[in-house]
Parts: structure tokens; sequence; C-alpha cells
């Protein structure tokens, strides 16, 4: 029996899919930085999964969606280092309301529109695990940093 159970991030992220458009945000953090990713961050406590992508997507974009409206498309569960974990779980939004606004310009360089055929070079590898998995339909969940 394992002494040690696995307490990982769990991170929440959101494809928000017009057509064959993906908004993609830019990082200005210092993880990552000037790096593509998709709207994301962690879940709070307390919060279901729906909500707290919901609300990461809010905060960053300003855009609304209706949590009952995002679809869970992939499941990354990510080794950062030693001693971090993080299961990220990746949701499509394709219905929601508002124009998106870089609402966070201390942690965002940029939002984006990107075809789903011309994705974007430098995408950070954790969210692009998911995004892959997601657009290939690989199956609902892929191991990264193992």
């Amino acid at each position: 029996m394992n002494p040690h159970p696995a307490h990982p991030v769990i991170d929440t992220h959101v494809l928000l899919r017009d057509g064959d458009k993906l908004l993609f945000s830019q990082r200005g953090g210092p993880y990552g930085y000037g790096r593509w990713h998709m709207p994301s961050g962690k879940l709070d406590q307390g919060e279901s999964l729906s909500a707290g992508a919901a609300r990461e997507l809010l905060e960053e974009t300003g855009v609304q969606v209706d949590p009952a409206h995002l679809r869970l498309v992939h499941v990354v569960h990510q080794r950062q280092s030693e001693t971090v974990e993080r299961i990220g779980f990746f949701f499509e939004a394709t219905n929601w309301t508002g124009d998106p606004v870089n609402k966070e310009p201390a942690k965002c360089l940029a939002l984006q529109w990107f075809s789903v055929y011309e994705l974007p070079e430098d995408i950070i590898e954790y969210p692009k695990e998911g995004l892959l998995g997601y657009l290939k339909g690989s199956g609902p969940l892929a191991e990264h940093g193992w």
C-alpha cells in the first residue's frame, strides 16, 4: 500500500470553438511566457469542474458559457515535476455569449483565434496534449511527463 496518496492540482481548460476556429491565449506570466494555450485555470475548493471551467473562461476572456453547455472532451494526467502532478479536464464550448477580450493583461499578452488546421507553433506541452487528444479523437486520456 502506498503511504503517500496523490494530491494533484486540478485544472480546467476550455476549447472555445467557433466553427473551425479555436481561441488561444498567449501567456504573459513566468510559466510559458509568450507561448500559447487555451483559457484555463485551477479548480477552486467546493467548485464543480464545469462551473470552474466556466468561471475561468469568464475571468480570462469575458465570455459567458452555461456550465451545462460545456462538453468534456479530454483528460490529461501531467507529471509537472517530482513533487507536482496535475489533472487537466478539457471542455469544448460551442455555445456562449460575449466577444472575447483580454481581461487579465498582467497574465495574458494576447487572445487570438486560430484555425484547427493551422494551430500556433508554440503551444505549451501540457495543454497541447489535451488539444491534440481532442482534435485527433485519440481516446479520453493522455498521460504526459511520466
